[in-house]
This record gives C-alpha cells, structure tokens and sequence, in this order.
C-alpha cells in the first residue's frame, strides 16, 4: 500500500489527511489581512480551536496584544471573510521581533497557511529594519519545527518546563535580510 501510496504521490499531491475528529473545510482562496481589535472575539475563539490544550492566550491577553502599538497583528481570512488563522508579533526598539503566537485553523491545516503568515510577517519586519525574529515552539511539536527550519529558523536554546504542562520548548531564532 505504501508503495502504491508513493506512486500517487509523484502524479498530484497527497490527499489531505484530517486530524481525528476534524472536518476538512473545503478548498479555497485565502487573504491576509491586518487583525485588529474588532477580530477579538473571533480571534480568541480561534485560538482556543488551535490550540485546545492549555496553550491558547486568553481574551485578556488578546486583547492586550492588540492595544500595544509595538505589536503587529494579522489574520488570514476565507473567500468569505472568516478567519481561520492568526499571527501576533511583538516587535521591540533593539531591532527584534517575537512571533508570540501563530495558529492555523485545524480545518484549514496543511494548505501553506501558516508559511504564508510567516512570510508576510517577515516582510512587514523587514520593511521596518527589524533584523531578528524568535519564537518558542514544543519540543513535541515537530512539523511546526520542520516549518520554521523550512523558513530558516534554527535552534538557539531548550528551555526547561516552559509550558504549564512541564514541557520543554526550544528557543528558535531567524536573521532577516
């Protein structure tokens, strides 16, 4: 089966395998766009969807990052208008950024959406001098990993018990040219 599976793979892509539980949304295009104070509620609630878990920031927390003028905000929206995911950068005046958190819908997942939020924050960075861009990421968490060394992201540090869970998170850091 595995080999018929390779097969497959070299006429198309692979067909998009759901998380359990997890309606695939159907195809489609999607637009970044700046996500601002009006998009609290359906951000937060996204975010809860992203990441169930305990990892998601709370309605207050959103709400501080939005009202900070050092932090750039964007979200990626359906053909329709529904965001289906996220990206918070906090950018600071010694010329580095922190993507603080970035998520994807797990019905849009597998679609290049987050590499296209990864993009277009580093661009808006870069047009604003910002060289260096870090972020933590679970150990566990190893295809958000394989994304970021994708975007040449690299390891900098472990950080010990990060999450309230205990786990461990490595430091990830991106110069910007």
């Amino acid at each position: 089966m595995q080999f018929i599976d390779s097969i497959k793979n070299l006429f198309g892509p692979p067909a998009r395998v759901a998380e359990p539980g997890v309606k695939v949304a159907p195809p489609g295009e999607y637009v970044i766009r700046p996500l601002t104070k009006r998009h609290l509620r359906e951000v937060t609630l996204l975010n809860a969807e992203c990441f169930p878990n305990g990892d998601s920031y709370t309605r207050h927390t959103l709400d501080f990052l939005l009202s900070q003028p050092t932090t750039l905000s964007y979200r990626i929206v359906t053909e329709d208008n529904d965001t289906v995911g996220f990206a918070f950068v906090m950018v600071n005046e010694t010329g580095t950024a922190h993507l603080t958190t970035i998520g994807i819908s797990p019905k849009h997942r597998r679609r290049g959406l987050a590499k296209r939020l990864l993009v277009h924050v580093e661009n808006a960075l870069r047009a604003r001098s910002i060289n260096t861009l870090v972020l933590e990421v679970r150990v566990k968490n190893t295809a958000a990993q394989e994304l970021y060394r994708q975007k040449g992201f690299y390891v900098v540090q472990r950080l010990n018990k990060y999450y309230t869970d205990g786990e461990d998170c490595f430091l990830m850091m991106k110069a910007i040219y």
